[in-house]
């Protein structure tokens, strides 16, 4: 997994939700659309100074977990018997020792500038994922696939800006919603395709801000919603 890498998958996520092939370059992505999601901060090794990446800033030591296992395998974690005097010994033995694990990935594979990864694979700059795969610029996912600047969702595919949702696909800023397709700008809606800017409705199609529209103007509509979208 490498920016080339990352680049192909986002690619792929905006075709198709939006059928257009125009290029987004991934820096530039994720300062539109990923500016609220939290994601792994870069800190350095505190042994080795290389940069590393972690969920959390508020310790004061980090090390890659690679790095710890290795150490491990060489036996260099446990230390010397000695007398500790007090609170301040104590303190200091443990400053030697208290390293935040970083990159944490367990059964993963392909992943990079990520931290809390769990049974994905090809994850890129994201945090606390489980099951995903082909995800970027992501936080708290689980079961999900192709999606990008997206946070605390299950069972979602093909999707950016998605939050707090599940079993939803194709869409694009959608937020606490349930079996949502093919979509833009949905909040709190429920087996749903192919709509926009609706709210607090359920079972429709075709609905502009919850008003019930034939194919033809929708289409119309969705073209130049799509092209204000990746324009402005």
């Amino acid at each position: 997994m490498d920016q080339p890498k990352a680049q192909e998958i986002l690619d792929k996520i905006v075709a198709q939700i939006f059928g257009v092939t125009d290029l987004i370059a991934l820096e530039t992505f994720k300062q539109k659309y990923a500016f609220d999601v939290q994601l792994p901060n870069q800190v350095s090794d505190a042994l080795t100074h290389e940069s590393t990446w972690s969920q959390s800033t508020n310790p004061s030591q980090f090390m890659r977990i690679k790095n710890i296992y290795e150490r491990a395998n060489e036996n260099k974690w446990e230390q010397p018997n000695r007398q500790l005097g007090g609170i301040e010994d104590i303190l200091h033995a443990w400053a030697k020792i208290n390293f935040t694990a970083t990159e944490w990935q367990v059964d993963s594979m392909n992943v990079v500038e990520s931290d809390n990864i769990y049974a994905s694979e090809y994850v890129y700059r994201s945090q606390d994922v489980d099951g995903s795969k082909h995800i970027i610029f992501c936080d708290g996912l689980r079961l999900c696939e192709y999606l990008a600047a997206s946070q605390r969702n299950v069972n979602c595919q093909n999707c950016i800006r998605a939050e707090d949702s599940d079993r939803s696909s194709n869409c694009f800023s959608i937020s606490r919603c349930s079996k949502v397709t093919n979509s833009f700008f949905m909040h709190n809606c429920q087996d749903m395709s192919d709509c926009m800017f609706c709210s607090h409705i359920s079972g429709k199609r075709y609905c502009i801000a919850n008003i019930q529209f034939e194919v033809e103007e929708y289409n119309k509509l969705k073209k130049e919603v799509i092209h204000w979208i990746l324009t402005s």
